[in-house]
Formats: structure tokens, C-alpha cells, sequence
């Protein structure tokens, strides 16, 4: 008796298992049927033009531009790393090709010449290239050999960028001494040499022809540990008077390409060559007159 006892309990645990599997299986059907219908009204909700468009167009965001941090003193937001040339190629694995023969013949490059005009730098050779910098004439860059759409690649800090074919010399350029300082421009000493401490050519060279179209202008602001002046490429010119500002920043526009300028910043705006048709442009208050450039006009070179 026992022993039937014992198999009549075995097969009522079987049946309760398998309607517990059966429940199971119900319960799975109904959730798909349930879901369903509701991603099919999500896709009929949905815009496909609307959805196609990148985020920053969907909603343009029209507030004042951020500073980055990292070229100037304190509050804005990192810039984002793009690493990847989508016009590269039409595929991925034609993109990575692309970027795999960029390494090697920045690899490889080993002729130097010598840029016989001051030159723009550009990420890569397609009209859609983005601007990186100045190459300033009489300076010896090492070339890949590589020729692409009136472009040639050159290595920069050991990163491949493109410049306008044609300007490119073997020979060292002849500099005359006599007219190597533009109009309106100064290289002569300064009454205060110190400024000029870690100061890069380029920058010594904004000092020096601040200092003397603008003699009332007696602080500076040079090397120091903080944004842009780490690199010796940035000049405080120290004001609070707008007026005369307002001449500097203006004298330092008029000067750009000949100072090779990167930027200008004064009373929370800021101007740059490369956008110049767009004029000067608020940034975000960072809360405080020297952070806002309110008492001085920041300048900053390539």
C-alpha cells in the first residue's frame, strides 16, 4: 500500500508540472500578441524623415556657445574626439582601408620640404575637410608623398594633414629681413621684456606690436599654467576701458593672417579667423569679469 501511495503521489507532482508548463507557454503567447500591436503603432507613430535627421537637427540648440577648458581658463565642455573620416569611403571596411594607408604613409614619410606661403592645414583632402590650422611660410614639414584633389598630405605632430599643392619647396625659401614685419606691425623689444618669458615667436610677435601701437597698456598676461597660456600661445591684454578695447580687438582683426591668429576674446565673445563671415559670438557667462574677458582681451596664435 505504501508503494502505490508513493506512485500515485509521483504522478499528480507530473501533472501539476506539466500544467505549470502549459501556463507558461500561454503566458508567453499572450505578452507577443500583447506587444505587437504596440510597436506596430509605434512605427506608424512614427516620422521617417523626422527620425532620419541627426539630434542637432531635430531641435537646433540656439543657446551661447561653451569655452573649452582645456584652451581656456576654467567652465565650457570637452571637445568631442573624431577620429573617424566618414568621407573616407563609401563602406566601413573602405574607411578602415582608408585610415589604415593613412598610417602607413604618415608611417613612411620620411622627405622634408620647406612651405613657401603661409598655408592652411586640413584634416583630409575632400571639400568637406575640417580647417586645423595655419603652417606658417619658411617652415620645414615632412611630406608622404601622397596627392589627392589639388592637396597634398603632410605630417604634423605625427598626424596626417593636407595643404594646398604647389607651395611646397625642396630649397629653403629666400626671407628678406626688410619687409619680414608687415605694416602696422612691430618686432622691436618691448620696455617690459618678461612678458615674453616661454612666449612662442608668433606670440612675441602679437606682444610686441600690442606694445607699441598701444603704449597706455602697461599689464600683460603671458606663460602661465592655465588654458591656452601652457603652450606660450596666448597674450592678456589687460583693459577695462571698452573704448580702447574695443581699438585693440579691432587691431588685432585687421592683423589676423599676418599674426596668424587663432582667436579673440573680449567682453564674452569671441572671434576667430576661420568664422569671421559670422563676426563675433556670445559665449556662456562664466561668472566673473576676468572670466567673461571683461578686463582684458585675450589673443591667442597657432
Amino acid at each position: 500500500m505504501a508503494k502505490h501511495r508513493h506512485k500515485r503521489e509521483t504522478n499528480a507532482r507530473r501533472l501539476v508540472r506539466r500544467a505549470g508548463n502549459r501556463a507558461a507557454k500561454y503566458a508567453v503567447g499572450a505578452a507577443a500578441g500583447a506587444t505587437l500591436p504596440a510597436v506596430a503603432l509605434g512605427v506608424a507613430a512614427s516620422d521617417p524623415e523626422t527620425d532620419a535627421l541627426p539630434v542637432a537637427l531635430q531641435a537646433a540648440d540656439h543657446r551661447p556657445l561653451r569655452l573649452d577648458p582645456q584652451r581656456y581658463d576654467a567652465g565650457g565642455e570637452a571637445p568631442v574626439s573624431r577620429t573617424f573620416d566618414r568621407s573616407a569611403g563609401r563602406s566601413f571596411q573602405e574607411g578602415i582601408d582608408a585610415q589604415r594607408a593613412t598610417m602607413r604613409a604618415v608611417r613612411d614619410a620620411h622627405v622634408r620640404k620647406w612651405t613657401t606661403v603661409d598655408l592652411n592645414l586640413w584634416s583630409s583632402p575632400s571639400k568637406g575637410a575640417r580647417h586645423i590650422g595655419l603652417l606658417p611660410a619658411d617652415k620645414r614639414v615632412l611630406v608622404t608623398g601622397r596627392k589627392v584633389e589639388g592637396r597634398v598630405e603632410l605630417v604634423v605632430d605625427e598626424q596626417s594633414r593636407w595643404v594646398t599643392a604647389g607651395y611646397l619647396s625642396e630649397d629653403k625659401p629666400a626671407v628678406d629681413t626688410t619687409t619680414a614685419v608687415a605694416a602696422g606691425l612691430s618686432m622691436a623689444p618691448c620696455p617690459d621684456g618678461s612678458v615674453e618669458y616661454r612666449l612662442t615667436p608668433a606670440a612675441v610677435y602679437v606682444y610686441r606690436s600690442v606694445c607699441h601701437a598701444f603704449p597706455q597698456i602697461t599689464s600683460y598676461g603671458g606663460w602661465d599654467a592655465h588654458g591656452e597660456h601652457v603652450t606660450g600661445k596666448a597674450l592678456d591684454i589687460m583693459t577695462g576701458d571698452v573704448t580702447l578695447g574695443n581699438a585693440i580687438a579691432q587691431f588685432l582683426q585687421q592683423h589676423a593672417s599676418e599674426l596668424h591668429l587663432y582667436d579673440i576674446l573680449w567682453r564674452q565673445h569671441i572671434w576667430t579667423p576661420v568664422r569671421a563671415a559670422e563676426g563675433w559670438r556670445l559665449f556662456a557667462d562664466r561668472g566673473s569679469a576676468t572670466a567673461n574677458h571683461d578686463d582684458h582681451v585675450h589673443v591667442s596664435v597657432y
